[in-house]
């Protein structure tokens, strides 16, 4: 919703101080330069993305319009979903939740956690690291560098549309500048033409520069930033899983295990000590 906003409030910003100059919007239709700037900037993007990354990307195209973390609600469900697994390894032992993370879908206990379910990225995270607890006898340090190299290296490949995006914007004013030039050639061809010919033609040739350079940053250098942001957010529910696994493995009680998992979370979302104990007695 926010990214729409956006777009109108730099769109109305732009045409309507064009407008306050009584400036003419039909000489900022040019379809040729559009053709140029966009055609050469999607053809860029295919040259340096495989078709992995090219997937991705129209993956998190998609999840543009939607709204990026779990939010406080989320994050109080993660974190009665751990107090609950870590109680119940606690009372029956490790092998009692081995069924649960083999098949979390049909899980009595995961089911009662519809938003965690959701999350697939998250819930295979918490399953993974859960199977090698459960398999075997890892120490918490050994167990905080493998969750933390999974993190990274699931924080990176997310991370690639919005690097693969940030390189198109900065390649559109220089392309803004290309079509710009072969407006320029184009003029040239109509030298012995009347001064308002070749006004105009200059015209349409520099709408190709103003169009790259507000592209570049009215649109999608803002749109590369917004999925760099969501990521970062999505990155909260792997911390908090890191550190209350660690913690609950180092020995920790599972409400002071999941104590440290709330800590993790940014202070803006994060739910008071007196909600989290209230959400667990509820659940």
């Amino acid at each position: 919703m926010f990214v729409i906003i956006g777009i109108g409030v730099v769109l109305g910003a732009v045409v309507g101080g064009y407008l306050m100059e009584h400036g003419n919007l039909s000489v900022l239709f040019q379809p040729a330069e559009v053709v140029i700037i966009f055609g050469a900037a999607l053809g860029s993007l295919i040259i340096a993305s495989p078709p992995r990354v090219l997937a991705l990307i129209i993956k998190s195209i998609g999840k543009l319009f939607g709204s990026g973390g779990m939010g406080k609600a989320g994050y109080l469900e993660l974190l009665t979903l751990l107090y609950h697994v870590f109680s119940k390894i606690r009372k029956e032992g490790l092998i009692s939740v081995e069924a649960d993370i083999e098949n979390p879908e049909k899980s009595p206990l995961f089911n009662k956690y519809k938003r965690i379910l959701a999350n697939h990225h998250a819930l295979n995270y918490l399953c993974d690291n859960l199977k090698v607890i459960v398999s075997t006898n890892v120490p918490p340090h050994e167990l905080d560098s493998l969750m933390e190299l999974d993190a990274e290296t699931h924080h990176h490949e997310a991370l690639t549309p919005a690097h693969k995006i940030g390189m198109v914007a900065d390649s559109l004013p220089g392309l803004g500048i290309v079509a710009a030039v072969l407006g320029v050639v184009l003029t040239m061809g109509k030298i012995s033409e009347p001064p308002e010919v070749l006004g105009e033609s200059i015209g349409a040739a520099l709408v190709g520069t103003f169009m790259g350079v507000l592209m570049c940053y009215g649109f999608v250098g803002p749109i590369a930033a917004n999925i760099e942001s969501k990521v970062k957010d999505d990155g909260v529910a792997f911390e908090i899983i890191r550190v209350s696994l660690v913690s609950f493995v180092g020995g920790a009680a599972p409400q002071m295990a999941v104590e440290f998992g709330r800590r993790a979370i940014p202070a803006s979302e994060r739910p008071t000590f007196n909600e989290l104990e209230d959400t667990i007695r509820k659940k």
